[in-house]
């Protein structure tokens, strides 16, 4: 169980240090500490940034931490590499040596047995080769003796202006009551907000690229951001599409005209202006795009450590997470009903 003092958690594929920052969050609000025990990332600059902001430099590879050497702890959280899965990667999905990066997880899983975990990827996971891959991950990990549970979640829905669906995939050693997933705000911040007033000249784009997307669409009289798909076909709205890390730099423009800011990326993840930049534009953009949106991860981790018993106010009653995780597949996708069976 959970000690009296708090939490002990390991930060895997650590990145900058999203996961962090919301466990950070959310255990403030159920007035909790949060130790980490162990992180690691296989990327320096990643290294350079969580260093320092964190006042550590978390672990290379996965694959040469040893088991037995990760420390005991009750949640074990990784947002594992998403390229085998994501559009913009190669699809490949286990067939892509990162792709299996996720027995890594399962490595540590079998070996300290925590309490609870919670993986991130992106939405695409959910339908890649038709649900086997899903299937294979939630059977490997209902195998190692967790019940497992999964949802799309949109940042858009947790008061962020950015259009960006992950799917999380929760589990707890079983028996274990179930998740109530969280639903978000009803609010969304303004783009202004989010937007530096002053933008040196280096970020705009060129004037040829400038007026390919004025011919397109006219500017708004308010912000908006300008979204360019694989197509060509160029859309405006009042927020971003997803930040990716292998995207053109033209593939979004605020207002048409110019790129986003460091600054302006991290924010779209819900990262607080305190957040030391120390890499260069290019790293940084990678960074943003690879990262995960605190405020939806900050939601997902209160309401799992609430399933472990920190509740505000009344106990919430519900099904076991079997019974749960059988509704929820069929309604993302109905081929991984079969994993917790077989």
């Amino acid at each position: 169980m959970l000690s009296a003092n708090g939490i002990r958690y390991v930060d895997l594929f650590c990145g900058i240090g999203g996961f962090r920052l919301a466990i950070g969050q959310a255990t403030r609000e159920l007035g909790l500490d949060a130790t980490c025990a162990l992180s690691c990332d296989i990327d320096e600059s990643c290294q350079d940034a969580y260093e320092a902001n964190f006042g550590e430099r978390p672990l290379g590879d996965i694959r040469a931490i040893v088991a037995d050497d990760v420390p005991d702890h009750n949640l074990l959280l990784a947002g594992f590499p998403c390229q085998p899965f994501s559009i913009i990667g190669s699809m490949l999905g286990f067939e892509d040596t990162r792709g299996t990066l996720f027995f890594e997880i399962c490595r540590i899983l079998e070996r300290k047995k925590p309490e609870a975990f919670v993986l991130e990827n992106v939405k695409l996971l959910v339908g890649h080769k038709k649900g086997r891959t899903l299937k294979k991950i939630l059977h490997s990990l209902a195998h190692l003796g967790y019940a497992v549970d999964f949802k799309v979640l949109n940042s858009l829905d947790f008061g962020l202006p950015q259009k960006r669906e992950r799917i999380f995939i929760v589990g707890f050693r079983a028996p274990s009551r179930a998740l109530f997933w969280p639903q978000g705000v009803s609010k969304m911040t303004p783009l202004e907000e989010i937007l530096e007033k002053r933008v040196a000249k280096k970020y705009y784009a060129s004037d040829r690229i400038i007026k390919s997307r004025l011919a397109a669409h006219k500017k708004r009289s308010y912000a908006t951001i300008w979204h360019e798909n694989k197509a060509g076909h160029i859309s405006a709205y009042p927020y971003s599409c997803a930040l990716r890390a292998g995207a053109s730099y033209n593939y979004l423009l605020v207002n048409g005209e110019r790129r986003l800011t460091p600054r302006e990326m991290l924010r779209l993840q819900g990262f607080p202006d305190t957040y030391k930049i120390v890499c260069n534009y290019s790293q940084t953009r990678k960074q943003a795009g690879n990262s995960v949106s605190v405020p939806v991860v900050s939601a997902v981790l209160r309401s799992v450590l609430e399933t472990l018993g920190y509740i505000s106010g009344q106990e919430k009653p519900g099904a076991t997470m079997t019974e749960q995780y059988a509704g929820t597949a069929s309604e993302n996708c109905p081929e991984v009903q079969a994993a917790l069976s077989s």
